[in-house]
């Protein structure tokens, strides 16, 4: 019997009260945020702000709204079964071991090293190429939270003192300390302030050059974190007298120093921004003052010191960089001998001195090669290195026989080598042991175009035998920015996801350095759209290739990845069934008021500038959120003491994901203490934020444990 018009209207009425009432139940109920109506004009535009008020992090009103909201994400991720079997094998995984290329001096070899449950890495001594090894820097008896990190060290020449740096809870904000290796002691000398430091001890271990950040009232308040400057310290006298040595000519300017072997002659860089570095030559003998190698050029530039030449790395009319060697008496421009051209499809990432010999690390498709030259630039040795995968540091010594590298890949634990430079042949030194069956997984590495047709490089990850059904779970990550490449590392965590059937995507997109300079060049600025096409499209051919689905996607970036992810959200929220955005950048237009953000707008702009204003308006992703999308889930990661980017970013993101979403998805907000940017962050705290991310993640797609 054919339904009446008057049973249909009962019939839609019916299932529309029915489907409200369900979707009115499943909404989550967020804590309660406070909107105003605060707006302002911008360049004749504008610009609604309704969350400014979270941007102070110490108002006790922004503080207890974060406290609820740290509350309501703790319950809803305490609310999933699997979270605890997370947990415990994320805590096997992270047993895993850390490991660095070591610094050999005059037959002492300074290494990191984290075993087993250790928060922090500690710093080695080992005593001969076999010789036992002894603890130098032990941060984790220093903090029994473990967040005393070592941020960096420096040992002297002869291998009896170490200058090394200490911050605590995530903050960079380096305190410098000497040891004296020989009584295994320190020595009296402290000096504050060094975040990032860059320190170059003189030849008789007397003294050292250094960079440090000015005390607060030196400098108008708010520019602490400029006016980074260089000074000498002679060891046991007061810091506070230490002579100014050299001063920026502007505060956003960021200084680095070091000497040659013989101590005659004084290098210094200045990076005026992330591109263009200038670098100056002092000879200390005759007392005479700076000299500039290069200045106000459009390019990179560093440079070494020993055999009496001055080896100079410069993407000067090279994108993908080249190698000059200079007389430190004749340093001009004319008299530069280029002994390494610009490779086509390499990129010349770094160059160790040896004696008579040249290591160059190279990056070509987005994997490490290794050459080894004379110092005219002859190739020697070609280096087979193990897998695909990325190198992490080279250590030699200036006049040494041996090269050290280490080695890493998706499936690869990390593994330092030793290279006998007079023979070619190399050893393993010493590798991180995992008890892993690697030989389950895959590693391929494919191309696909991007919007305007440019064909992008992307990493995948996933177990052998894959079928590409539209439904495998997968978490695509990137960054594209500050000319950082994403290659193939070693990743504990990530091996979760594997071991449960998941696909790691990791693509090349523009900003990054994986294809030279000109490649970061296209991702930034009024470019930087590219790099948020680069990504969306990498999404779309997964899901095209019938390698995954929207619901079985996830979309996963840190600080400028957290930007890129950012914006993919909210420019194609249907791409995405869950986006974990970690300690981001996401208000545009007022990011550069913050910490030392305005060392970053020549990677971005400045609303402050009309045109660079118009760029920043058509992505910022805060500005981009609308009132009636329904939103994937998103899980905004953020740490009270990052003095990088400003946690204000996620919380202002989050209150505004919250009101506009029409999706019962749930928008979280995480904000760790005692917590930075995440360098230093100790293992224990390791362990709970990846707990969180991946039981989210787990959750979101479907993904069983």
């Amino acid at each position: 019997m054919s339904p009446t018009r008057l049973q249909l209207r009962f019939y839609s009425l019916f299932t529309l009260h029915f489907t409200l009432y369900r979707y009115a139940i499943a909404m989550p109920t967020y804590p309660s945020t406070r909107s105003t109506d605060l707006t302002e004009i911008l360049h004749g535009e504008e610009i609604a702000d309704p969350y400014r008020w979270l941007e102070d992090g110490s108002d006790p009103e922004t503080i207890l709204w974060t406290a609820q909201q740290n509350a309501y994400t703790e319950a809803h991720l305490a609310s999933i079964p699997a979270r605890e079997r997370i947990r415990q094998r994320l805590e096997q995984l992270l047993a895993i071991g850390v490991l660095s290329t070591p610094t050999p001096v005059r037959g002492r070899y300074f290494y990191l090293r984290r075993d087993g449950s250790q928060n922090q890495p500690v710093l080695y001594c080992r005593m001969g190429v076999g010789g036992p090894d002894r603890v130098a820097v032990d941060p984790n008896v220093l903090n029994q939270a473990g967040t005393t990190a070592l941020d960096w060290y420096f040992p002297s020449r002869d291998g009896r003192f170490l200058a090394y740096g200490l911050s605590d809870n995530g903050s960079e904000e380096s305190v410098l300390h000497v040891l004296d290796l020989e009584s295994e002691t320190n020595l009296p000398d402290r000096i504050p302030r060094m975040r990032a430091a860059s320190v170059a001890w003189v030849p008789d271990s007397t003294g050292f050059y250094y960079t440090r950040y000015p005390a607060p009232g030196d400098v108008p308040p708010g520019e602490e974190q400029y006016h980074r400057a260089i000074y000498f310290h002679l060891l046991g006298s007061d810091p506070a007298a230490d002579p100014l040595v050299f001063k920026p000519a502007k505060k956003e300017h960021w200084p680095g120093v070091s000497v040659s072997p013989d101590g005659r002659w004084l290098l210094v860089s200045v990076a005026r921004t992330f591109d263009e570095t200038d670098l100056y030559i002092q000879d200390l003998d005759s007392g005479g003052g700076m000299v500039p190698v290069a200045r106000d050029l459009p390019a990179t530039f560093d440079g070494e010191i020993a055999h009496g030449r001055l080896f100079l790395r410069t993407n000067l009319d090279a994108s993908t960089y080249r190698l000059y060697v200079v007389n430190p008496e004749r340093v001009e421009r004319s008299a530069w001998r280029e002994i390494v051209p610009p490779h086509a499809d390499a990129v010349l990432e770094t160059v160790t001195i040896a004696r008579e010999r040249l290591a160059l690390g190279y990056l070509e498709r987005a994997s490490s090669r290794l050459r080894i030259t004379d110092l005219d630039g002859a190739l020697i040795q070609e280096v087979q290195l193990q897998t695909l995968g990325s190198l992490f540091g080279a250590g030699a010594e200036w006049n040494g026989t041996e090269l050290f590298y280490g080695l890493s890949s998706y499936t690869l634990p990390p593994t330092v080598f030793r290279l006998e430079l007079n023979t070619g042949a190399t050893s393993i030194w010493k590798r991180v042991e995992a008890d892993l069956d690697t030989s389950k997984y895959e590693v391929r590495q494919v191309s696909y175009a991007s919007r305007d047709g440019t064909p992008i490089s992307m990493f995948l990850v996933h177990q052998v035998g894959l079928k590409r059904d539209g439904n495998n779970p997968t978490y695509l990550t990137g960054y594209g920015g500050f000319s950082i490449s994403m290659t193939p590392s070693f990743s504990r965590s990530l091996l979760l996801w594997l071991e449960h059937g998941g696909v790691a995507a990791i693509p090349n997109i523009r900003g990054g350095g994986e294809y030279g300079e000109s490649w970061h060049q296209a991702g930034i600025l009024g470019a930087k759209q590219t790099s948020f096409d680069d990504f969306i499209c990498a999404a779309e051919w997964l899901i095209r290739e019938a390698y995954t689905r929207p619901e079985r996607l996830a979309a996963a970036g840190g600080s400028n990845g957290g930007l890129l992810v950012g914006a993919a959200l909210t420019q194609r929220p249907d791409l995405f069934r869950a986006v974990l955005v970690q300690v981001p950048l996401l208000d545009m237009l007022r990011y550069h008021n913050f910490l030392i953000a305005r060392l970053w707008i020549p990677e971005y702009g400045s609303a402050d500038d009309p045109e660079q204003f118009r760029w920043l308006r058509a992505y910022s992703p805060y500005h981009h959120v609308r009132a009636g999308v329904a939103y994937p889930a998103v899980l905004l990661a953020t740490a009270e003491s990052d003095t990088r980017v400003d946690p204000m970013h996620a919380r202002k993101m989050a209150a505004r994901l919250q009101a506009a979403t029409t999706a019962d998805r749930p928008i979280l907000l995480r904000l760790e203490a005692r917590a930075g940017h995440g360098a230093g962050k100790p293992l224990s705290k390791v362990l709970q934020e990846l707990t969180d991310s991946w039981t989210f993640v787990f959750s979101e797609l479907g993904v069983e444990v």
